[in-house]
């Protein structure tokens, strides 16, 4: 085995692993260090600066630098050591050795802080999801869950919150997420106690996505409404109640609100959570034809969204036209993208807004109309059906017209000038609530630095303090890729 670790390093480039492994270990090593001093100086905002330069770090992580990084940052022979090391696979032990038996023998050994060692559990989860060992990485999160029911520092509620998503990501890759729903409900309760609010949020949504993966939206409901809540402390966790709720408030027949909801969540997505802004826009483009809106074609243009959403376009399109043959071809023909999508009911119940908007368009262009061409150009199954429909139509406001029992036919009224309403004060008064509602919304989410009033900063605080700045306005697109 000598022989071939030897033969590998003369046959390797000069710049294969000597220059990416130890790049990444001694980036791994000022991470650590970053958390030693954001433990010790109780600076939970150092844990957060660790975690987004971790992610950026996540196409590079390998089992020797991950070993290597084990023996630097916890105690040889010690427990955690020797079950995190355990995941990791054996083939590159040996590489490891060699690149970094200098730098291991050059640190002895201590006691790990808590929340260093919780960060190399989420080390070597996230290595082990990224190489799809599933199996491996279930057990991993487990035992750091289990980990964690022992640790009370807020210092650690930012790493355990990363924690509670890949363990919940963990047993839903593997088809298994019913199994923890027990163990996330006594999470959120220690999390509650603790107050734990990072702890709470992410959870909570967690066991949202949970029962929704399971249809159950009235225990979804009723979870969502006794839970405690208060300001979001994350965007992206915000986004994500946002979304859930809308789909919980769609399957409720509560539109409004569940327009508002999904739209919310779409424009807080960040740019880079693609799929996330793409199952959003599905959701919403589906409630607003529910209720009885058409959606804007730059909708369905949105950048990397064309394709995903041309069924949607399809479906919107003969809604607007209100052609009802047209709507079961397109509901036949993707089927499968609505199943998958889980919309496939919610398009069941756009058949009556189809008929709808074809009655409005009748109504709109013949002033006298007899119930049997109704049906004929509504392709309904009887002229029974069709008088059904349009006193139904007439009693919920949908048309201005009047039905004629004894001569079958529908009389449709003179079409009054809509400014003679209030309906243009209405739609001005919304716009300007969701403008002035996102003014405030950018207010509360301005920075300040702490106790910025009480105390004149020096020059090298200053100096790390806009290194700080510009490392988070760097990272800020794209500290989320994982996360939705």
């Amino acid at each position: 085995m000598t022989q071939d670790v030897e033969m590998k390093e003369q046959a390797a480039p000069s710049n294969s692993l000597p220059s990416s492994s130890p790049s990444t270990l001694h980036h791994l090593k000022e991470i650590a260090s970053l958390i030693e001093t954001g433990a010790y100086d109780r600076e939970v905002r150092r844990i957060l600066r660790a975690i987004r330069l971790t992610m950026a770090l996540r196409q590079k992580l390998k089992a020797s630098v991950l070993s290597a990084f084990l023996n630097f940052a916890l105690t040889p022979g010690s427990e955690s050591h020797s079950r995190l090391s355990s995941y990791l696979p054996k083939d590159d032990e040996h590489e490891m050795e060699v690149d970094t038996a200098t730098s291991a023998a050059q640190v002895p050994a201590k006691h790990a802080l808590p929340e260093l060692e919780i960060y190399c559990y989420l080390l070597v989860l996230i290595f082990l999801i990224d190489q799809k060992k599933y199996n491996e990485a279930k057990a991993c999160s487990s035992a750091s869950i289990a980990r964690l029911k022992n640790v009370n520092r807020r210092t650690v509620d930012f790493l355990a919150a990363r924690l509670y998503f890949y363990y919940s990501l963990c047993y839903e890759l593997t088809g298994d997420l019913a199994e923890i729903r027990g163990n996330l409900l006594a999470l959120h309760r220690i999390a509650t106690l603790r107050h734990d609010e990072l702890g709470q949020e992410t959870l909570l949504n967690l066991l949202l996505r949970n029962y929704l993966h399971y249809n159950l939206y009235d225990q979804a409901e009723k979870l969502r409404s006794k839970a405690p809540r208060f300001e979001a402390h994350s965007n992206q966790q915000f986004c994500r109640y946002l979304f859930y709720l809308g789909k919980i408030r769609t399957i409720q027949l509560e539109y409004t609100d569940a327009k508002e909801c999904l739209l919310q969540a779409a424009r807080k997505a960040p740019i880079s959570a693609l799929g996330f802004r793409v199952q959003c826009n599905k959701w919403a483009i589906i409630v607003r034809l529910l209720l009885g809106e058409i959606p804007e074609r730059t909708v369905f243009m949105q950048k990397g969204m064309e394709k995903a959403l041309r069924p949607y376009f399809e479906l919107t399109n003969a809604v607007r036209i209100g052609d009802l043959e047209l709507f079961r071809s397109v509901a036949e023909k993707f089927s499968s993208t609505f199943s998958s999508d889980r919309t496939h009911n919610l398009i069941v119940r756009l058949r009556h807004n189809v008929i709808r908007t074809g009655l409005r368009n009748i109504s709109i262009s013949y002033s006298r109309i007899s119930l049997a061409d109704v049906a004929k150009k509504l392709r309904l199954d009887s002229v029974a059906d069709a008088e059904s429909i349009v006193s139904k139509a007439i009693r919920d406001g949908a048309i201005d017209a009047t039905l004629d029992h004894a001569n079958g036919c529908m009389l449709s009224k003179e079409t009054g000038d809509i400014y003679s309403t209030t309906e243009p004060q209405m739609a001005f008064n919304s716009r300007i609530a969701f403008c002035l509602n996102m003014h405030n919304e950018a207010v509360r989410a301005l920075r300040f630095p702490p106790n910025s009033h009480k105390e004149k900063e020096g020059a090298e605080k200053r100096r790390e303090r806009q290194q700080q700045e510009q490392e988070l306005a760097k990272h800020i697109a794209e500290e989320d890729d994982d996360d939705f």
